[in-house]
């Protein structure tokens, strides 16, 4: 048979040109190829299964995909199909619902820590306070209950991210930012005399957490994490800084001068570097290997980046923000806003290849840290896809969340 009238085949050949990495030009053809084929037998007299299969791969390719929430999708799918194995169907569901629950039970906990940590009050009340987003960037690294302590680790560490990025982007002078950063840099108690009250709220918090995670990654591996986790949320408080500034005085940067910035302002790289450190086979060997993963950490953040400033530069635009990436280029080359949106979506194919072409080489790094490097422009994607889920979730985030966390299939 030949492949252009085997459909299963040509869906195969379009999936997996989204595996091409930087000079696989043939393999971009054949996946141009294959969409404008696919695209052609919508609304055609196929099997409405595998139209539907067809609808989905075509909205975002597999690769592309947050894995948990693409199995929720496949379970309802395969049970359509009358060739389907009812004993592994079955396997399917009682799988998913086991875990969706652990996922419940962890994100209970994750509210009891959170509400009693103290964060949550009238100082940092201008702060997004987003739990359950927080919980699902955990979840959509590691969904396996074997990595619950990676996963509710970045869970912990989003909800710092979120409302640091709130004292830097809606309520901190530019000087309280200065000595904020200055107190993270030292990461000592004694530099937070000089800061105002809701800073020092969040920061002792901060360290009170962070303390704790490398508590805990010392018993189990004998290694002190902390060194590596300060410098990372200092790197990430200085590029926040760096925008606050450029806000401040009223600067675009160049596009270039953007990125170099914005790939860890971003958190990409904390959250990337700390799932490292809390993985359950690091070992003294491969903890001072991290710095040799500088080329698969930057594509996999900027690529988190870029797909959130598609989703809030309009907005953002509006509001008179920070400039994101669009506005950016708009400015540097002088061009519309749909042009700019339009390479802006060339770059996050672009960052894909390069992170394609990392993840397959780099053969030393741990396999949990290589699901989170690709888990987390996945979850990017999935988050902002219809709008920014984080800032402002909508009707697609919460019902994702209901499929993913609050409703079990029905056996």
């Amino acid at each position: 048979m030949k492949l252009v009238h085997d459909i299963k085949g040509m869906l195969s050949l379009y999936e997996a040109s989204y595996l091409a990495m930087e000079g696989e030009e043939a393999l971009d053809e054949a996946g141009d190829f294959a969409a404008k084929y696919l695209g052609e037998l919508r609304g055609s007299s196929l099997a409405p299964q595998l139209l539907e299969q067809i609808d989905h791969a075509l909205e975002l390719p597999l690769h592309w995909r947050m894995s948990r929430l693409h199995s929720r999708w496949f379970i309802d799918v395969y049970e359509k199909q009358e060739n389907k194995y009812l004993m592994l169907l079955e396997l399917a569901k009682l799988d998913f619902n086991i875990v969706q629950s652990l996922h419940r039970k962890e994100l209970k906990e994750m509210s009891r820590w959170w509400k009693k940590l103290g964060i949550v009050c009238d100082e940092l009340s201008f702060a997004r306070d987003r739990l359950v987003e927080h919980y699902l960037w955990g979840m959509a690294f590691s969904f396996e209950p074997k990595f619950w302590r990676c996963r509710i680790g970045i869970a912990k560490i989003f909800c710092f991210i979120t409302t640091i990025d709130d004292i830097y982007d809606v309520y901190g002078t530019l000087d309280e930012l200065e000595l904020f950063t200055k107190a993270i840099d030292k990461w000592e108690f004694s530099s937070l005399q000089l800061l105002p009250d809701y800073m020092k709220i969040c920061l002792t918090s901060l360290y009170k957490t962070m303390n704790e995670i490398a508590n805990t990654s010392s018993t189990m591996h004998g290694l002190d994490v902390l060194p590596y986790l300060k410098r990372s949320w200092a790197d990430l408080c200085k590029a926040f800084l760096t925008e606050a500034r450029w806000y401040h005085s009223g600067y675009t940067p160049t596009l270039n001068e953007y990125l170099e910035n914005a790939w860890v302002s971003i958190s990409g790289s904390l959250i990337l570097t700390s799932s490292y450190y809390l993985s359950d086979d690091l070992t003294l060997e491969s903890l001072g290997r991290l710095e040799l993963y500088y080329d698969i950490v930057r594509p996999s953040s900027l690529l988190f980046r870029l797909y959130g400033d598609l989703a809030t530069a309009t907005a953002e635009m509006q509001r008179g923000d920070v400039p994101t990436s669009i506005q950016c280029y708009m400015n540097e080359e002088n061009v519309s806003e749909s042009f700019a949106r339009d390479y802006i979506k060339i770059l996050i194919k672009r960052y894909w290849k390069a992170l394609n072409k990392e993840f397959a080489s780099n053969s030393i790094c741990l396999e949990s840290f290589k699901k989170v490097i690709v888990g987390l422009p996945r979850m990017a994607q999935c988050m902002y896809q219809h709008g920014d889920g984080h800032g402002v979730p909508g009707l697609e985030t919460r019902d994702r969340v209901i499929l993913m966390l609050i409703e079990p299939i029905t056996l």
